[in-house]
């Protein structure tokens, strides 16, 4: 079957574009096929800095015929809306048909569409793609209208072997295309992709970014690991690497030993961003002094004076990040850094990025209690300098450094280890996947300023909606979540919420907290109604006690006695609501022994007496796992009570002690959780 292909050849496209630009155009051009009842067999997209191409295979040589029906007026309708329906549909009216319904008869226009060869409908598709192309950003050039995202040259499009004529802001499809721009610039006639992927190759064009992204890792680790280094690994780069080069020629140059007192984090920032260089580390784990580049051309020299280049450049870069760096060691953290916080904004509503640090230091003191190992003095302090470092000249030239660069600046001035360590742990975790905090000192500073930040905003009412979180304060209730429950921290979440001073929070934020940790929790495989059921007990606000409580009462409900006792609970309760309800009061007195009739409902006030007993030394103990063994005791007698015992008898004092019996059901089980939120 015929092929289509297509080739939109221009000035370099930005490498972060590359990747979705090519994804869109292979939609567009199939869902523009698709909507036209065409359909191939395969469809690839790929780019390279200089073009986008798609591949469709197995496609049919024409459109199908088809057959579209168009519902118009009732008969006898008025003769502007009879007129206006035949215009659009093209027909006369002796050509329409009459059909009926409910409602009487009314025209049904059938249009039969025959369908065009392929090249036809592709010459009409592929130029309006082109003009309604998507771009995140585009230019317009010369004297045409054509917006792209830079000057476009040539459009290569062929079907079955033959050019698709059409043409573009000026630009004729043709069957021309050209190699690199330096080792394979003459132009290139082709017909199907096959050639096209082979010829491009000849000429120094690597069309799949796959392979290119391949080759420079390959090549990169096989020139570190022959200096007996090691590659660091960095995808993000890799693949915007690959969208910077369509020939790959990796090459290793060498950083001056005088930088290397510069933090590495700098070094391997300031390559990246900068200069798009991959870092490389020394056996001992250090960075080393050499780094990896990509060119695009194979050099007569083999790669010297590019090399030179690129070192040359480099020396300038890593020349003002040393100057930086000296700059900084000569201030402190306190005395220098942290007075100028007082001129920086956190927030109109909640006062300055200083006053945010005195909030947080004193916090700190507070959670270090909660924290074993937790020095007070040590919290307060790296609370009070955590974000120092943001107005520091490196922070500055390197937002993403915040933290890393406070550690080093607290350590060459001689602060202890584990506030330097704190300052630049304090952020995490800042994401899902993100290591914790390590330290007791640093777990302190990290829950605090994510405590004061979540509160902060709660007390001027900026709550997440929807998907709209522009503070990032689901992550950060996250990020207190896992450092709570991965440490065992013993937390209580209402005093902890209502430490800062932002007022109290007890009432609407730990639901918040239910929510993120219903998340957290099925993430891990967890029922949100298990969560729910637990969370719904007076009290519950120790995050590490709710998990436990939630594994046993899963773990519990997944045997015969659990799922029993579950459908017991709902049948008691039902029972209970329905009478409650009939009769306008609760029933949830005492149980009168001396009323018990029938062996089946004594039975089970012996065993809800034992069970609540047994449970709730359990619980005191913090052993759910015993206090769910004790409830799966009641299952056998409330079975047995539901199939011989008529709870609603005839005699009132009977009755209503029969109901209070059936609430003792419901305390019992209240106990581990609130049962009635537990779905099934």
């Amino acid at each position: 079957m015929p092929d289509l292909l297509l080739e939109l050849f221009s000035e370099e496209i930005p490498a972060r574009m590359q990747e979705k630009v090519s994804g869109d155009l292979k939609k567009l051009v199939t869902d523009a096929l698709a909507e036209n009842d065409v359909f191939g067999e395969a469809a690839v997209a790929f780019a390279t800095p200089r073009r986008l191409t798609l591949s469709i295979t197995g496609l049919p040589a024409e459109q199908p015929d088809r057959r579209e029906e168009r519902k118009g007026p009732r008969v006898g309708a008025p003769e502007k809306a009879l007129e206006g329906f035949l215009n659009s549909v093209g027909l006369s009216l002796d050509q329409c048909e009459t059909r009926s319904d409910k409602k009487g008869e009314y025209y049904v226009a059938v249009i039969e569409k025959k369908g065009q060869p392929l090249p036809g409908l592709i010459g009409d598709i592929v130029p309006q793609i082109i003009r309604t192309f998507p771009w995140p950003k585009s230019m317009r050039w010369g004297e045409g209208s054509l917006r792209w995202v830079r000057p476009l040259h040539s459009i290569l499009c062929t079907f079955d072997g033959e050019v698709v004529p059409f043409e573009v802001d000026g630009i004729k499809a043709g069957d021309t295309t050209y190699g690199h721009r330096f080792m394979g610039p003459a132009p290139i006639k082709v017909k199907r992709f096959e050639d096209y992927e082979k010829k491009l190759h000849d000429a120094k064009v690597m069309l799949d970014p796959a392979l290119r992204a391949r080759t420079i890792w390959e090549d990169a680790k096989n020139l570190a690991h022959a200096q007996n280094l090691e590659l660091v690994e960095d995808e993000a780069l890799l693949r915007e690497v690959a969208g910077l080069v369509e020939w790959p020629v990796v090459l290793m140059g060498k950083i001056d030993e005088r930088f290397m007192d510069v933090p590495g984090e700098v070094l391997s920032l300031s390559m990246r961003e900068n200069q798009k260089y991959f870092t490389l580390k020394s056996a001992d784990g250090k960075m080393a002094p050499r780094f990896i580049l990509a060119s695009n051309l194979i050099a007569e020299d083999g790669g010297a004076a590019i090399i030179n280049g690129n070192e040359r450049v480099l020396r300038a870069r890593f020349a003002d990040a040393e100057f930086l760096w000296q700059e900084d060691k000569k201030k402190s953290l306190e005395k220098d850094f942290l007075p100028k916080l007082k001129d920086v904004v956190f927030h109109a509503k909640l006062g300055t990025v200083g006053e945010k640090a005195e909030r947080v230091s004193k916090l700190a003191g507070e959670l270090s209690a909660f924290i074993p190992g937790c020095d007070k003095a040590k919290a307060e302090k790296a609370g009070l300098l955590a974000k120092a470092d943001l107005v520091s000249g490196m922070v500055y030239e390197f937002p993403e450094l915040q933290g890393q660069m406070g550690r080093y600046y607290a350590l060459a001035e001689g602060l202890d280890s584990g506030v330097a360590d704190a300052i630049a742990e304090h952020y995490r975790p800042a994401g899902p996947a993100d290591d914790l905090p390590e330290g007791p000192v640093a777990q302190a500073v990290a829950l605090a300023d994510k405590l004061d930040t979540l509160t902060g905003f709660w007390s001027i009412d900026e709550k997440p909606t929807g998907s709209k979180d522009p503070y990032a304060l689901r992550r950060a209730t996250l990020g207190i979540i896992r450092i709570v429950l991965e440490n065992d921290m013993r937390l209580p979440l209402r005093l902890a919420v209502n430490l800062p001073s932002w007022g109290d929070r007890s009432d609407d934020l730990p639901p918040f907290f239910a929510d993120r940790l219903k998340v957290h929790l099925r993430e891990q495989g967890a029922r949100h109604d298990l969560v729910d059921a637990v969370f719904a007990l007076e009290g519950q606000d120790d995050l590490v006690l709710i998990v436990k409580r939630v594994e046993a009462l899963g773990e519990f409900l997944k045997t015969d006695d659990g799922a029993n006792l579950l459908a017991g609970f709902k049948r008691a309760v039902n029972i209970l609501k329905a009478e409650e309800k009939k009769d306008g009061r609760s029933f949830d007195g005492a149980v009168n022994a001396g009323l018990l009739k029938e062996p089946e409902e004594k039975a089970l006030h012996a065993a809800l007496e034992s069970a609540r007993s047994e449970a709730a030394r359990a619980i005191e103990a913090e052993d759910f796992a015993n206090a769910m063994s004790a409830l799966a005791k009641l299952r056998a007698p409330v079975d047995a009570f539901f199939d011989k015992v008529t709870v609603n008898a005839p005699e009132a004092e009977i009755r209503e002690n029969r109901l209070n019996l059936l609430s003792g059901i419901r305390a019992a089980t209240g106990a581990v959780a609130d049962f009635s939120r537990i779905e099934g």
